[in-house]
């Protein structure tokens, strides 16, 4: 969970690039004290709470694939990708342009969350941070794929949910302070995402080789807890009395 926590935290200066705009047209800049960071708090709620379900929705998949022996490889070729995605950074190459999710699902996202935003009303603070955690990110991407590695349900919805903690310090700062960071500060921040998206992919592939090194790369089989539990629960044979 500390390595989520970081990425949020180091990617959260992306995010205020992206979605700083949105944070700062929040209908709390005219409150005052507690209202305003209770305003500002929960925006974010609703944006960890998108991310922690999709780290539940995530987890689920990567348990399914867990139990058919495939999450290994999954976290191979995922830590794998992480690395070449980062590689042709570096060489200036783009893979994709424009939008990365079909454009029905972003546009009635954005169209919901534009109406609450002209609302203006404090009740609905909750709704915009949320909708705003479900629309396409590459950072979130990146969490997802965390999530789907955790192999587990809950561990995947913790996961994401750190990952959305780390990135609550800049999003609080930058909607009470508008001018808490500055670009040259923002700009030295984002030169430091490729880094932790390396260690993370390196990171996903240790765990798929199953090294046997503790909590970096477990020794993990599907079957490991079927064979524990049909020995706990293994009848006990006695020899005949003679």
């Amino acid at each position: 969970m500390i390595a989520s926590f970081i990425l949020g935290f180091v990617g959260s200066f992306h995010c205020i690039g992206m979605c700083g705009p949105i944070a700062l047209t929040l209908p709390v800049q005219h409150l005052n004290g507690i209202r305003k960071l209770g305003g500002i708090l929960l925006y974010n709620a609703g944006r960890i709470s998108a991310y922690a379900i999709l780290g539940l929705l995530f987890g689920w998949l990567g348990k399914q694939l867990y139990l058919g022996g495939l999450q290994q490889w999954l976290s191979i070729i995922t830590g794998s990708l992480l690395l070449v995605l980062v590689i042709l950074k570096y060489a200036g190459i783009r893979l994709t342009k424009g939008r990365h999710l079909p454009d029905i699902f972003t546009s009635k996202i954005k169209f919901r969350l534009g109406s609450l935003l002209r609302q203006q009303r404090f009740h609905t603070l909750y709704a915009i941070g949320f909708l705003n955690g479900l629309l396409p990110c590459g950072l979130v991407y990146l969490g997802i794929a965390g999530a789907v590695a955790s192999g587990d349900v809950l561990k995947g919805m913790l996961f994401m949910a750190a990952f959305g903690a780390g990135t609550l310090p800049a999003m609080v700062g930058i909607t009470w302070f508008s001018h808490l960071v500055n670009m040259q500060v923002r700009n030295r921040m984002r030169s430091l995402i490729p880094v932790v998206i390396s260690i993370m992919g390196v990171l996903l592939i240790l765990r798929g080789l199953n090294l046997g090194i503790p909590y970096i790369s477990p020794v993990l089989t599907p079957n490991s807890e079927h064979v524990v539990e049909n020995c706990c629960h293994k009848p006990l044979h006695h020899e005949p009395h003679q």
